[in-house]
């Protein structure tokens, strides 16, 4: 059953929320408030792109390199390998953007990231301060 525009009187179905015509409301559909909207849920997988990313560019630089020290005759020992690591870059990579830190600096607010084990925490390269990861949070070393 269709609906008419309160705007410019044409003739909606049910299911749209705004006129194609014109843009209104439809009279079917409330305005969701933003007290009401749902939450949105945080990606559980922190970095795992960022490794991706670097993994897709370090593919055709591995398989390159192997192809032609394949050329040279040094192929079985080093560029067999190297195409084999280059094939499987995006997924290593993934891996490694998996522990990725990223944040900012307690002491100075200077962007940090790194993929680095920070077990005993770091010294930040800006102002020279040790901080700790807590919960893959940057916070101040006592």
């Amino acid at each position: 059953m269709a609906t008419s525009c309160s705007q410019c009187e044409a003739q909606l179905d049910p299911c749209w929320s705004f006129c194609p015509h014109c843009g209104a409301v439809s009279a079917s559909h409330a305005v969701i408030h933003a007290s009401e909207a749902p939450k949105r849920e945080k990606s559980p997988v922190r970095g795992a792109f960022g490794g991706f990313y670097f993994g897709f560019v370090a593919a055709p630089v591995c398989i390159m390199v192997g192809v032609m020290l394949c050329l040279t005759g040094l192929g079985a020992f080093a560029g067999v390998p190297l195409i084999i690591v280059g094939i499987c870059a995006p997924l290593i990579g993934s891996l490694l953007g998996l522990s990725e830190l990223k944040g900012a600096c307690p002491w100075c607010g200077t962007k940090i990231a790194s993929i680095m084990n920070h077990k005993h925490g770091f010294y930040c390269h800006a102002c020279s301060q040790k901080i700790e990861v807590r919960d893959h949070e940057l916070v101040k070393a006592a």
